[in-house]
C-alpha cells in the first residue's frame, strides 16, 4: 500500500511540473503570438475578396463605358450646327469615358498584383485577366476612333481630372503598404519559428560557456540564453523533424517535453534525435543543447 502511495505521489508531481510549464504566463504569450501572426499570415494570402471586389469593380467600369460610348455616339449624329452646350455635353462624355479607362487599367494591375498564388486558382484568374486585358485593347481601340471623329467635328475636351492622378496614387501607396505589412509578418514568422541546436561535447559546451557545473556534486546546468549563436546551428522548427549526433551517445541538457521526441540508434550504432511534435518540443526552449 505504502509502495501504491509513492508512486501516486511522483505522478503529482511530475504532472504538476510539466503543468506549470505549459501554464506559465511566458509561454501562454508566446502560443498566442504565434497565433495571431498565423490569422494575420493567412488573411492577408487569402485576397479572395480583396481579388472579387476588383474584379466587380472592373467590370461597373467597362459597363459605365460602354453606356458612355452609346450615349455620345448618338449625340454625334448631326452635331454640326447645335449649339454649344450639346458639344460640351459630348466633351464631358469623352472625358468620362477616359477617366474610366485610366481607373480600369490601374485596377487590372492591381488584379495582376493579387494574382501571386500558384495553382489551379492561379490559372483561371491569368485567364480572367488576359480577358479583361484583351476588352480593355478593343476599348482602346474604340475610343481612339471616337477621338478621330471628336477632331474632325472639332470638339475639344479638357484634359484629365487630377482626380485619375489621385486615385492611382492612391493604389500604388495602398500597394506599398500591404508589400510592406506581408514583409513585416513574413519576417516576424521567420522569428518566431527559429530555434537552435547545439550538438558538442561536455569540454566543448563548458569552452563555449552554454554548460556550467558538471562536478562531483553539482549536476550539468545549461546556462542563460545569452550565449555566443555561433556555437549554435540556426535552423526553422517547421523544416526539421531530426537531428543526427553522429555519436554513440547522447543526452539532452537543454528543457524539452519528453513525450514529444525519441532518441533512435541507426545501423551504425549513433543517435538521432526523432522530433514527433515540433511546436511541443521547442514550447519551453528554442535552444536545444546536446552533450555527446
Amino acid at each position: 500500500m505504502k509502495t501504491i502511495r509513492f508512486y501516486a505521489v511522483i505522478a503529482a508531481v511530475v504532472f504538476l511540473s510539466v503543468s506549470c510549464v505549459e501554464n506559465s504566463g511566458k509561454y501562454k504569450a508566446a502560443v498566442a503570438q504565434r497565433d495571431s501572426l498565423e490569422q494575420v499570415k493567412q488573411a492577408l494570402d487569402s485576397n479572395y475578396n480583396q481579388t472579387l471586389a476588383v474584379l466587380n469593380d472592373i467590370e461597373a467600369g467597362f459597363s459605365e463605358i460602354s453606356q458612355n460610348q452609346k450615349q455620345m455616339q448618338v449625340n454625334l449624329k448631326g452635331v454640326e450646327g447645335k449649339t454649344a452646350n450639346k458639344r460640351e455635353v459630348i466633351a464631358a462624355q469623352m472625358k468620362a469615358i477616359k477617366e474610366s479607362m485610366e481607373q480600369n487599367k490601374a485596377k487590372i494591375a492591381e488584379l495582376q498584383r493579387l494574382s501571386s498564388k500558384k495553382g489551379k486558382a492561379n490559372s483561371m484568374l491569368a485567364e480572367t485577366i488576359k480577358r479583361l486585358q484583351t476588352e480593355m485593347d478593343e476599348k482602346t481601340a474604340q475610343i481612339k476612333s471616337l477621338q478621330t471623329e471628336l477632331d474632325q467635328k472639332n470638339i475639344k475636351i479638357t484634359e484629365l481630372s487630377s482626380t485619375v492622378d489621385v486615385q492611382s496614387k492612391n493604389i500604388v501607396e495602398q500597394q506599398t503598404a500591404i508589400e510592406q505589412q506581408k514583409s513585416t509578418i513574413q519576417g516576424q514568422d521567420a522569428n518566431l519559428n527559429t530555434v537552435w541546436y547545439c550538438v558538442a561535447t561536455t569540454k566543448k559546451l563548458k569552452e563555449a560557456k552554454i554548460i556550467s557545473g558538471g562536478g562531483l556534486f553539482q549536476a550539468k546546468k545549461v546556462m542563460a540564453t545569452d550565449f555566443d549563436l555561433q556555437n549554435f546551428t540556426k535552423v526553422d522548427l517547421r523544416n526539421i523533424s531530426s537531428i543526427p549526433t553522429n555519436s554513440k551517445k547522447a543526452k539532452i541538457l537543454s528543457l524539452h517535453p519528453q513525450s514529444s521526441y525519441k532518441l533512435t540508434i541507426g545501423a551504425d550504432k549513433k543517435i538521432t534525435i526523432e522530433i514527433i511534435n515540433a511546436s511541443k518540443f521547442w514550447s519551453v526552449s528554442k535552444y536545444l543543447v546536446v552533450e555527446i
